[in-house]
């Protein structure tokens, strides 16, 4: 990632450079992208780093979220710092019109062409590792990786946008094209942003578990002859592949509490097994008929009466 980093602030200068020797808007708005992407690289080494970290009496799930905190902030990046100012150099191209002068165009073309081949490599790569992620079952699950495949993929795109735009206004001498790509590499940036945002905030608030994977733990509990029945399971990712489990079960009556504690036990690691990434497991047993029998005693509409005359 710090090769991707140092890559990325290489571009930004570059096209910053371009943008500025030929008064492109279009070569500007990659230039404010590729900053946004060199910043966001920095959460990600963050989210990287922090996330690794093990559980402490402040944390005792852990510190796997900051993954999806960092995350957010990177979308945040790519909206103000990627989409905005691409939509203000697409409106001030709109009204002021465009440079007479396109020599620096060629220059500017030549170094979109270089990024392109940047970007488009950092996309292969991306691509190839959640290739190999997902022979292990982790797919893109990643938010981080997620961050690192829509960044380039969106970089593809909008060098192509810029490139087409700044081509069509020589070949027109039309500013509104340049102003046209400006405009659709902020809209594409917006919306990026907008789903890494919301992705990142699902997992924030607690997001539940794959429905694979509560389903095989559902399925679990219910084979197991000392459960009666299966009152409630919650789940929620605690981090990449960490994954907090509780369920409130209800025993088969005559359990002693040795035996209680034994099938409790039993379950605990029998969920961890079946779905390793349950680090963190909580049973809330009852027994059904003492449940029943406190149930009617608290509630009088159950038998008509309570205690005595």
């Amino acid at each position: 990632m710090l090769v991707a980093l140092a890559a990325n602030l290489v571009i930004a200068a570059a096209k910053a450079v371009g943008g500025l020797a030929a008064a492109s808007p279009a070569l500007l708005s990659e230039a404010a992208h590729s900053v946004a992407d060199s910043l966001n690289e920095v959460f990600l080494l963050a989210a990287l780093r922090r996330s690794r970290r093990p559980a402490d009496r402040r944390h005792p799930f852990g510190y796997g979220k900051e993954r999806f905190f960092w995350s957010l902030l990177a979308a945040v990046g790519i909206f103000v710092m990627g989409g905005c100012f691409s939509f203000f150099q697409g409106v001030e191209a709109l009204r002021g019109g465009g440079e007479e002068d396109l020599n620096g165009y060629v220059a500017g073309l030549i170094v979109l062409g270089v990024a392109l081949l940047a970007e488009g490599g950092s996309l292969l790569r991306a691509l190839y590792q959640v290739r190999k992620q997902g022979d292990r079952g982790r797919g893109l699950r990643d938010p981080a990786l997620r961050t690192v495949i829509a960044e380039d993929g969106t970089a593809v795109l909008g060098v192509t946008l810029a490139a087409a735009g700044m081509v069509l206004h020589m070949t027109t001498g039309q500013v509104v094209w340049e102003a046209a790509a400006s405009l659709a590499i902020g809209t594409l940036l917006v919306y990026v942003a907008y789903r890494l945002g919301r992705e990142a905030r699902d997992q924030l608030i607690g997001q539940a578990a794959d429905p694979e994977a509560s389903g095989r733990i559902r399925a679990l509990l219910r084979a197991q002859p000392e459960i009666d029945s299966v009152e409630a399971l919650f789940t929620m990712k605690t981090g990449l592949d960490t994954t907090l489990v509780a369920a409130r079960v209800d025993l088969v009556p005559g359990l002693d509490s040795e035996r209680v504690e034994e099938v409790a036990v039993r379950i605990k690691r029998s969920i961890t097994g079946l779905v390793p990434e349950a680090e963190q497991v909580f049973l809330d047993v009852t027994d059904r008929r003492a449940f029943d029998a406190r149930e009617a005693w608290e509630d009088p509409a159950a038998t008509g009466e309570r205690g005595g005359a």
